[in-house]
């Protein structure tokens, strides 16, 4: 099975979800992932805002302030080309839609900050395996911004957000490819570690 075809599969899938199953699930990753010890230890937080059938961010994002957690959105990198900078979440009223048409806040009003001054970033993905790998929509933006970040003292832990239908059993791996540490979904949270297995918990 082609890459291409694999992402068109899960997110015909992913859409078909009926309206009561996707907000019952979403319900669930917002309560597995503020309730993860990672989590609760971090304080900046990165997030993205939910598009193309994807789990409902938004009730993650209510959880996690209210908790006390600084969110940051996603928004694209206006001098390195398919990378991602981080800004606060900020007034919705100061978004702005980017080229892919998705919502972000406009620099303007929210100071960008890198990527690995993240203690968390939860990420999109299309599809993830049993080992952690993540398959996304093909742009790379989330695997260059966070390879640029290895560098630094410290790097974000990773988490994917998923429906559990999104596993599959196993993607092929790139040199360029960054591996999640984590997903959730409404089975739970599941940490990946060197032996490559996950464990649910």
């Amino acid at each position: 099975m082609t890459l291409p075809f694999l992402r068109r599969q899960i997110r015909q899938q992913r859409r078909a979800l009926p309206r009561f199953l996707r907000n019952s699930y979403s319900q669930r990753i917002a309560l597995h992932a503020a309730s993860a010890l990672s989590i609760r230890r971090a304080t900046r937080i990165g997030l993205f805002l939910s598009h193309d059938g994807e789990a409902d961010t938004s009730l993650l994002i209510d959880r996690l302030q209210r908790q006390g957690k600084s969110i940051y959105l996603p928004v694209l990198h206006p001098f390195q080309p398919d990378c991602l900078l981080f800004c606060p979440y900020g007034r919705p009223d100061r978004w702005r839609r980017n080229r892919f048409g998705i919502h972000e806040p406009d620099m303007r009003h929210e100071p960008p900050v890198p990527a690995w001054s993240l203690d968390l970033c939860f990420m999109p993905l299309v599809a993830y395996d049993r080992s952690g790998n993540r398959l996304g929509m093909g742009g790379g933006f989330y695997d260059r911004t966070f390879a640029m970040s290895r560098p630094r003292p410290r790097r974000a832990r990773l988490t994917g957000i998923a429906f559990s239908l999104q596993e599959v059993g196993s993607l092929p791996v790139q040199p360029w490819d960054v591996p999640l540490d984590a997903v959730v979904t409404e089975r739970g949270f599941k940490g990946f570690g060197r032996s490559g297995t996950g464990r649910w918990f």
